[in-house]
Order: structure tokens, then sequence, then C-alpha cells
């Protein structure tokens, strides 16, 4: 039986008294997840899918594949979910987990050129003040974040996503990029230079 054959048509407010879940913090709802309950797991995933999809989508260079990504990590963050020691942290580890499955993707497939989300950027990461690329919320410097983005080599953008969006640390972002930590963060400090450097417009 579904929720709309056991909830009758009714007030928001009502309808919020009868399923709090949509109104509860991201922590909880993991905790009630690793719990077993799907519920929970449902209104988790659909408050980050958009999020989800469009890392994925960058990550993979691919709709199709993002979408492949993001179906497979569902399935993986069910049933890692019970091993997850700090719920509050569940959206960075749902993250994590999309790109080790898009890792996974592009490992065995030729992705296709498909960069239409503006998500990923519309959501970076804004605790480094100091740095105008993540404090930028005009929308033509995210136009134009994204078009930078774009340009970098395919490596350079990934790694730049990895730390700056997903937050990975050097070594997470080497072993899906197949290349060494130290080669790891010579992407990652081209792609900043670069990024800085096209976005000066909107210092």
């Amino acid at each position: 039986m579904n929720a709309a054959e056991i909830v009758p048509a009714s007030s928001g407010s009502e309808r919020e008294r009868a399923d709090p879940l949509p109104a509860a913090s991201d922590g909880l709802l993991a905790k009630r997840a690793s719990d077993g309950d799907e519920h929970a797991f449902e209104v988790l995933l659909r408050r980050h899918l958009s999020l989800l999809t469009a890392y994925a989508t960058r990550l993979t260079g691919s709709r199709v594949d993002a979408y492949d990504a993001v179906q497979e990590a569902s399935v993986a963050i069910w049933r890692e979910l019970p091993r997850l020691t700090t719920p509050d942290a569940v959206k960075g580890w749902m993250m994590r987990i999309v790109s080790r499955k898009s890792f996974d993707l592009i490992r065995s497939r030729k992705p296709t050129a498909d960069l239409d989300d503006e998500a990923v950027v519309a959501q970076l990461p804004v605790d480094h003040a100091s740095d105008p690329l993540l404090i930028s919320t005009n929308a033509d410097a995210m136009a134009g974040l994204k078009s930078a983005l774009g340009r970098l080599p395919a490596l350079q953008r990934q790694a730049w996503l990895l730390r700056e969006v997903g937050g990975e640390s050097y070594g997470e972002i080497a072993d899906h990029l197949g290349i060494s930590t130290p080669a790891a963060r010579g992407q990652l400090a081209r792609a900043r230079e670069t990024l800085t450097r096209e976005m000066e417009a909107w210092r």
C-alpha cells in the first residue's frame, strides 16, 4: 500500500504531521535508513538526487553514464548505510560513492560529450571565502565557471570536481584517476590555476 492510499487528502500542515520525514535532517534520515526504513532512504535520496546526478554527469561527461552511475550508487548506498558511522556526513559520503561508481563506468565505457548541467556549479561549497570560484553567485559567473570547467582537460576537470565538490582526499583522487598522488596534486593545481585565471573578471 502506498502513501496516497493511507493518507487522505489534507492541508499542507496536516500532510507534514502525517509524514514528518521530508523535514527531517540528513542525519536522522540516514540513521533510520540504516535501520531498514525504506521510506527514509527514498526521502534522503530524492533530496540529493539532482546534485548527485549533476555531479556524475560532470565526472563522466555523459548523462547516460551519469544515470547508470547514480543507479548503481543508489544500490550501494542502501547496502552500505548500516556501516556509516557519521550519519550527519551522509551527503558527502553519498557523493563519494557516486564518484566511485562514475569512475567504474569511465573505465568500462567510452563516455560521450554531454556537459549541460549547472547543478554542480550552483551547489559548490562556500567555506573558502578567499576563493572567488566558490563564492560566485552571479548567474553570469556560474555560466562562466561552467564554460571554463568544460574547457579543462578531462583529468584536471575530474580532479577539481572530486576535490572541490566531492571533498575527496588527494589519495582518493589519485585512486579514482589511476594516477599517483603527486600527479593528482599536479592536475588539481593546474585546474585551479586555469580556473582562477579564467574567472578573474568575477573577482
